[in-house]
């Protein structure tokens, strides 16, 4: 890896330039997002995870993306609006990013390059095949709302499949473990 994922320029869902430097000292955990996927309502569990943990050190970063199955259609203004009046969203969006397919963001390569299994992965690549949906093959992201979780150093040190969710036990263990470094 030449640059670290702290150093790849982003933009925020309000069109301003950023990094994941912005951040730097706190533990991250990075989410590709979807309005209108089975697994919208994570919103509000990954909420409740940010402002109970925010004060000891953790951000939690909303990617919006529309690469399954076209579940997040809208505009940044849309999403934006979406978060806020459904799910009461307060913790960091940026601009919608492709995550999977030859156009994968560079902050997404780095991710998976760093990560590339994640971890409670099974029940939802079955589901999907159920759903008559071809899964993305691995190391790629699988769906909407899988999670990365990367250390205050910068460092991507943890992957959860996309039904992994906000009050999953490995995940606050991860997160915990995370904070106390």
């Amino acid at each position: 890896m030449t640059a670290s994922v702290r150093d790849i320029p982003l933009t925020t869902i309000d069109g301003a330039p950023a990094t994941l430097g912005d951040h730097a000292g706190k533990v991250l955990l990075l989410v590709n997002v979807a309005s209108k996927c089975g697994l919208t309502p994570q919103y509000e569990g990954l909420e409740k995870l940010y402002r109970e943990k925010k004060g000891a050190g953790l951000e939690v970063l909303g990617f919006p993306a529309n690469n399954f199955n076209g579940q997040e259609p809208g505009s940044e203004d849309e999403i934006r609006q979406f978060c806020s009046l459904t799910y009461d969203v307060t913790f960091p969006m940026f601009a919608k990013i492709s995550v999977a397919g030859a156009d994968v963001h560079p902050l997404y390569q780095q991710l998976i390059a760093a990560q590339p299994a994640a971890s409670g992965e099974g029940p939802m690549r079955e589901k999907l095949a159920g759903f008559g949906i071809e899964p993305n093959p691995a190391p790629g992201i699988l769906w909407n709302f899988e999670k990365f979780l990367v250390g205050k150093d910068g460092q991507v040190i943890g992957r959860f499949s996309p039904d992994t969710t906000a009050d999953d036990a490995g995940l606050r263990a991860a997160i915990d473990a995370a904070l106390a470094v």
